[in-house]
């Protein structure tokens, strides 16, 4: 099939859409569920904040991989030092008196839920990256915010579809790889027959490198069928990857280190594998070729194992890009830890080095999601030969 084909169908957009659209969906759950650092960590931290001295590491290092409201570029120490520069985010809440907002500047940056912004009759506060209901009276820390015995928020909270930085960089990406397609697709219109010129010469290569190395090698002759989903995923899983070691750049967020996010591809997966299992494939899962005593042992298994797959691909792209996150912020933070200039140097060095390997590394768990992908697929379409 021309390369032509995968670039100008409708499969390939609109399963870009779909797939960056859910992917978005996935950065909403985050703020549901998860906070830009572990809460318990931050919680206790509140409370011996008067004898912490010196830089804490891991607090700064949770900070910028997790999800917020505005990027920060430089400065905002709490020390008050430095200037903050960034850009705030829009806070989008459905409340219990409807659509309710307002740019996140509101909060002045507050993180601990001692700044109440009212809107419409309602009072809101952020706490360790969530919104919550403002409580009606001050805890004894200042904060507008309940504890549990356990000391966990239990304030009511709003349904958050913020456009937190996560949010903003799938936009972001969803709109550059449609413009990028779009654009190799006119192109090889254009051109048609002739050399590849422009983006197209690095585009092709790439293409038919997911093509004959991940597609065919695993799905065979039906492989056409599932190149735009592959396609998809590889280049949106690379490019979120590539764009999150950009320093300093509106859209440089932990995207790919969002769990959120990597559960959501991994399910889209889960989806076709599930949609496009043959007979055989279910026949292995509900009737394996097992002795009839191990059936009621080896179901069980196999159903756990259809689960397993997607649940191994979460896991390993979350995992491996949020690692490289906190190593590369870990070399940075070397000259604040044991404050001596003198080690700045090597800091410097190092970072750059585990830089270039992170410039690697994102290739490869894009083209490892990928491939895996195509192999779980291939699994349940494979057809059945008798001997």
């Amino acid at each position: 099939m021309e390369i032509s084909h995968f670039l100008t169908s409708a499969k390939i957009r609109t399963l870009l859409v779909l797939g960056v659209f859910l992917a978005s969906f996935s950065s909403f759950a985050t703020s549901l569920t998860t906070t830009s650092a572990p809460e318990q960590h931050a919680e206790k931290a509140d409370d011996h904040a008067h004898e912490k001295k010196g830089f804490d590491i891991t607090s700064f290092i949770f900070h910028h991989i997790g999800d917020s409201h505005e990027f920060t570029f430089f400065g905002g120490d709490p020390a008050g030092k430095s200037k903050w520069v960034g850009i705030y985010l829009p806070v989008i809440l459905y409340t219990e008196n409807g659509l309710v907002v307002f740019s996140s500047s509101e909060f002045e940056r507050n993180d601990d839920g001692t700044k109440i912004v009212e809107k419409k009759g309602q009072s809101f506060v952020k706490y360790h990256g969530k919104i919550y209901y403002a409580a009606d009276q001050v805890n004894d820390h200042g904060s507008y915010v309940v504890y549990d015995e356990e000391h966990h928020a239990t304030n009511k909270r709003p349904l958050d579809f913020s456009i937190t930085k996560n949010v903003f960089s799938i936009f972001f990406a969803f709109a550059v790889l449609i413009l990028l397609f779009f654009a190799v697709a006119r192109g090889y219109k254009k051109n048609a027959g002739k050399a590849p010129k422009g983006i197209q010469s690095f585009m092709e290569p790439i293409i038919l490198f997911v093509r004959d190395e991940i597609a065919i090698p695993n799905l065979g002759h039906r492989y056409e069928r599932f190149m735009p989903y592959l396609l998809t995923v590889f280049f949106f899983i690379w490019f979120m990857n590539v764009l999150g070691l950009v320093p300093f750049f509106p859209g440089s967020a932990n995207v790919t280190g969002n769990i959120a996010v990597t559960m959501v591809l991994a399910a889209i997966t889960l989806l076709i594998i599930l949609f496009n299992g043959n007979k055989y494939y279910w026949g292995h899962i509900f009737n394996p070729p097992v002795p009839w005593w191990l059936k009621p042992l080896m179901i069980p298994v196999e159903i756990i194992g259809v689960f397993t797959k997607p649940f191994a691909l979460m896991i390993r792209l979350f995992a491996n890009i949020t690692a490289g996150h906190i190593l590369v912020l870990s070399l940075l933070c070397l000259p604040f830890i044991f404050n001596v200039s003198a080690v700045a140097g090597g800091s410097v060095i190092f970072t750059i080095f585990i830089s270039l390997i992170e410039l690697l590394v994102a290739f490869i768990q894009a083209f490892i999601f990928t491939i895996l992908s195509a192999l779980f697929i291939g699994m349940a379409i494979e057809e059945h030969h008798e001997h």
